[in-house]
């Protein structure tokens, strides 16, 4: 199909992500008050939406505690700041054996939850957008399985639209298109359906433009789409995604330098990306215009 350039671009903010990097970066927030701070910091560089994993404070390890949640959302509204809460709902698929002879029973390193538990936090926080990673696939870091069947997605999605908030489909390789577009079609996912391509996640679709290209070529002319890259490549993937006619995700889940030997921030890669985008001629627009795009509804500060 013939591509257009987007003009009017939104930035999504990947603010720390559930990778074990938190520990290859000071900048990585790991406690909700730093979570909520490199949030705002990140809206007030040029993000319009920011995306939320939660972590343990002492460790940082990688959580899904509803408590955490609340606190990031608690902050990030009481802020006053404008911007576009997108909370992570793709905790509690993660699949781990012992070994290859021990294929019988689960690791205990093992997390697996029902689907009420996997959005008990979206449900509770009601932000604008929250995620759903639209398949099953192997991932390289820790040699795990992210478990995610069409009936676990399909209830998990349907307790996302009854609590009104807009589902963000995370698109990993271009079967994960497919079965959204089921999705969408049954009225699981409802309208505007806005997704996530996922590349250079190993081990999913790779970070080549012949690959982006077949996702991109995958995507409905009606949906919204942002993009990324992890990584070096993740600058690169702000231009692509534009040309394409998409909108551009950055942030410390996907990248943690700003240069070589140079750590980044989640404002500064705010600031790299709209200075992309800028002088490709486009104009980065506000969370209130992607609150008009989306159907989204602008939520109140959480009652205490």
């Amino acid at each position: 199909m013939p591509l257009q350039m987007n003009r009017e671009v939104f930035i999504t903010c990947a603010v720390t992500g559930s990778g074990g990097t938190q520990d290859r970066s000071p900048h990585v927030p790991r406690a909700p008050a730093q979570i909520a701070e490199s949030a705002i910091a990140a809206a007030k560089a040029g993000a319009a939406v920011v995306h939320c994993h939660v972590r343990d404070p002492e460790t940082g390890k990688p959580s899904r505690d509803p408590a955490l949640y609340r606190e990031v959302t608690e902050r990030i509204r009481d802020s006053d700041t404008d911007v576009v809460l997108n909370l992570t709902a793709g905790m509690g698929g993660d699949l781990m054996f012992d070994g290859t002879e021990n294929m019988g029973r689960m690791a205990a390193s093992t997390d697996m939850a029902g689907a009420t538990e996997r959005v008990a936090h979206v449900v509770e926080c009601r932000p604008e957008i929250c995620t759903l990673d639209c398949g099953t696939m192997n991932f390289n870091e820790a040699d795990y399985v992210m478990v995610n069947t069409p009936g676990m997605l399909r209830d998990m999605a349907r307790r996302m639209a009854a609590s009104g908030v807009r589902i963000e489909i995370e698109a990993f390789d271009t079967g994960h298109l497919w079965l959204a577009k089921e999705l969408a079609r049954e009225g699981v996912i409802p309208d505007p359906v806005l997704v996530q391509l996922c590349m250079g996640v190993p081990w999913g679709a790779p970070d080549d433009l012949n690959t982006f290209m077949a996702m991109v070529n995958n995507v409905p002319a009606d949906w919204q789409w942002s993009a990324f890259a992890i990584g070096r490549n993740q600058m690169a993937y702000v231009a692509a995604a534009v040309l394409a006619g998409g909108n551009v995700r950055v942030g410390l889940e996907d990248n943690l330098w700003l240069e070589k030997g140079v750590l980044a921030t989640n404002a500064q890669l705010v600031e790299r990306a709209v200075g992309i985008i800028e002088a490709m001629g486009a104009r980065v627009i506000t969370p209130a215009e992607v609150r008009v795009r989306l159907k989204l509804e602008k939520r109140a500060p959480l009652p205490k």
